[in-house]
């Protein structure tokens, strides 16, 4: 019994949710790879499977299963591919998770150029602003904008500059006037980020001076959507802050425009992977490949 290539085959089940999948990335037929998930649950004495005609799940001791053994197969995959594909196209399945409005805008867009280097990769996209545990959800990257990384599990390449900025329509400058002082913004509707932590109710500032302020603001919509404060900021709803790369066409067309220019928010735009001995050769092609974007286009 190839007991590292069962435990495998059944992280590979959990990743793409079946085993027909699962067993046609590997090579495998469904009834094989079947029999060879049974053949592992019998030899450890235990279920890792909830099965069902449409769906697989991993029972708790599956869930233990693979947080402890998708380390040890990834580090032996990286290890065997980087030997076998040294001059060689990369291969397997590269699972990356971003936020909605950044992946939408900028990942997405980038994929088939990234798929049509690498013929034999595969690649899931999850798009979200939940901030997804890599490791238990079985995440080889993922891109996110943040000032602060604080989990000691995960490795972070910085892959540029994300500057944030505010911005109104002018309708809703005509309206109610352009705030002249950071003061001035609480007696305006402000859209806010409802993040990990709860609403973005304070902006952390930085005029152009390098000078900290931290401004309260109030408004009457908040979303964890940053397309959604740009289609109300559109409207003429109120002033949002937003990453220029998300409103630098509407700036442009001027159907936006900046209010306070002389403050902005800095943080970063991130590249995040589990902590990992090695690193497999598709995360270390599809990580290239960004840095590579970044130089070609000004991402701040």
């Amino acid at each position: 019994m190839d007991t590292l290539s069962d435990i495998a085959i059944f992280i590979r089940v959990l990743d793409t949710g079946n085993i027909s999948a699962a067993a046609r990335s590997l090579g495998l037929s469904p009834a094989v790879a079947s029999k060879r998930l049974i053949s592992l649950e019998k030899y450890l004495g235990v279920r890792l499977l909830h099965r069902t005609t449409r769906r697989v799940s991993a029972t708790p001791e599956g869930v233990e299963l693979a947080t402890q053994g998708r380390p040890l197969i990834e580090d032996l995959e990286a290890l065997t591919s980087g030997l076998s594909q040294s001059g060689k196209e990369v291969s397997g399945t590269l699972r990356i998770t971003a936020a909605v409005s950044f992946g939408h805008h900028y990942i997405s867009p980038l994929l088939p150029r990234f798929l049509a280097q690498h013929p034999r990769l595969h690649v899931q996209l999850n798009l979200t602003d939940e901030k997804r545990d890599l490791i238990n959800d079985g995440f080889d990257l993922a891109i996110r904008i943040t000032s602060t990384l604080q989990d000691s599990g995960l490795v972070a390449r910085r892959l540029a500059r994300n500057r944030r900025i505010m911005c109104a329509s002018p309708a809703y400058l005509a309206r109610l006037g352009a705030p002249q002082t950071l003061a001035e913004l609480s007696q305006h509707q402000c859209l806010l980020l409802a993040g990990f932590n709860g609403v973005e109710d304070r902006w952390q500032l930085t005029d152009k001076h390098g000078e900290k302020h931290s401004v309260k603001v109030k408004g009457r919509l908040e979303s964890n959507l940053g397309d959604a404060l740009r289609d109300a900021a559109l409207s003429g709803l109120g002033i949002s802050l937003h990453s220029s790369w998300h409103i630098n066409k509407d700036l442009n067309d001027g159907k936006l425009q900046v209010v306070l220019p002389d403050y902005h928010m800095d943080t970063a735009i991130f590249a995040v992977m589990p902590q990992r001995r090695l690193v497999p050769p598709r995360v270390k092609a599809f990580i290239q490949f960004l840095e590579e974007q970044v130089a070609e286009e000004n991402w701040a």
